[in-house]
């Protein structure tokens, strides 16, 4: 990849991602049903910006997990658990008083009506974390910064370091950003969703799924999700089983008072002039690309339009086991090919494979395909990737045609 790390001048040493959010020991059924019929739980762990950091570990990056755990077991078994994939870990704060968040699920899709979640988060060690204890040096130290609004949602500390962290600063990495919409988490209804589009226009690149940008902001359809999102160079609309639509351009945001090279972390970048996409990757779509068009985006800081590359790439078919860790996945497939300076189609389905990782196994971890293997697959000709179907074991196939299976 050209162009130096964001902020750093050794890249042999240099943090490729920093995640920072709550991580908590899940509990996992043992078979299906209601909680209250479950007769017993395996023990695992989740967090979204864990699981991202886990992913991009367990894929060959350089990743480090920030977060707040508790001084007791559950703590020690989060920290022990996520530094085994690799994670850096080193910069994780134990609150002597407050709780490590822990929960319970169903084992049903989250999308569903009899799907359970019984959250014990509230006073956790997580909800305690501000400006005034975390370590910004370690924030601060990689290539991009990934947050989710899940963090936002958690205490009046939580909220205020994600707005400090957002705002534009010299030497700001760059600043990933998914919406993760969790209306349970919210006491203030329209109020505290309109926090989420606040802290996404404020980030650089934004993951936000249609349905929960209609749930939380009343907006429909991707165009219109651009609309409301000007001002990040790379905003990621997932469309569920009609794949994700990626809009990317050089725009007057928040990345551009970033100092450092923050803008080399999401791709090589080109020295001519007119080559805007390119300073955030938006440049081919690949061989048997996905649907591009180039149109006028949405007005950015000042008023002035911008061009939006616009990339379609279709889902997947997936035989799903559990629908749970997916959205983490496809960011961390997303960050690992932005990371590596692929095209725009070629991220996304990177993001897909990752996901249909996580799909085909019952908890929200698992190891992903091979960098080869997944290469392989994302180079498809468009016919060969809509032949693609999914199921369990396929992350452990030798050839791509192992895994390609017809209905």
């Amino acid at each position: 990849m050209s162009g130096p790390a964001a902020g750093k001048a050794d890249a042999a040493t240099t943090t490729d991602v920093v995640c920072l959010g709550e991580s908590m020991v899940t509990f996992l059924p043992s078979q299906p049903g209601r909680l209250a019929d479950v007769p017993s739980f395996g023990r695992g762990i989740g967090g979204a910006e864990s699981n991202v950091a886990c992913a991009l570990a367990a894929a060959g990056h350089r990743a480090a997990w920030v977060g707040r755990v508790g001084a007791d077991g559950f703590g020690d078994h989060l920290v022990e658990t996520i530094a085994s994939y690799g994670v850096d870990t080193s910069a994780v704060r134990r609150d002597p008083v407050r709780p490590t968040g822990i929960y319970f699920r169903t084992a049903t899709d989250r999308g569903t009506d009899t799907h359970e979640v019984a959250y014990y988060r509230a006073g956790s060690a997580a909800s305690a974390m501000s400006p005034d204890n975390v370590p910004y040096e370690d924030l601060l130290a990689g290539r991009v910064l990934h947050l989710s609004g899940i963090t936002a949602a958690l205490s009046a500390d939580c909220l205020a370091l994600l707005r400090d962290l957002t705002a534009a600063r010299p030497g700001r990495p760059l600043v990933s950003f998914d919406v993760n919409h969790r209306p349970h988490l919210w006491r203030g209804g329209d109020a505290n969703a309109s926090v989420l589009l606040e802290l996404a226009r404020r980030c650089d690149l934004v993951f936000v799924g249609e349905d929960e940008a209609e749930e939380a902001w009343g907006i429909v359809g991707a165009e219109a999700i651009r609309a409301a999102l000007p001002e990040p160079a790379v905003v990621v609309v997932k469309r569920g089983s009609a794949g994700a639509t990626v809009f990317s351009g050089l725009r007057p945001g928040p990345r551009s008072s970033n100092a450092g090279g923050a803008e080399n972390a999401t791709g090589p970048r080109s020295s001519n002039a007119g080559g805007a996409e390119n300073a955030t990757g938006a440049g081919s779509s690949g061989a048997g690309g996905a649907g591009n068009a180039t149109g006028a985006g949405s007005s950015g800081a000042g008023g002035a339009e911008s061009a939006d590359t616009v990339t379609l790439v279709p889902a997947l078919r997936v035989d799903v086991v559990a629908a749970v860790g997916a959205g983490d996945a496809f960011a961390a497939g997303f960050l690992s090919a932005t990371l590596r300076g692929l095209p725009v189609r070629d991220r996304v389905r990177h993001g897909h494979l990752m996901a249909a990782a996580v799909l085909t196994v019952p908890g929200d971890l698992t190891d992903p395909p091979a960098r080869d293997h997944a290469d392989r697959l994302a180079a498809l000709d468009d016919d060969a990737w809509g032949r693609l179907r999914l199921g369990p074991g396929w992350t452990a196939a030798d050839r791509a045609p192992e895994e390609v299976r017809t209905p």
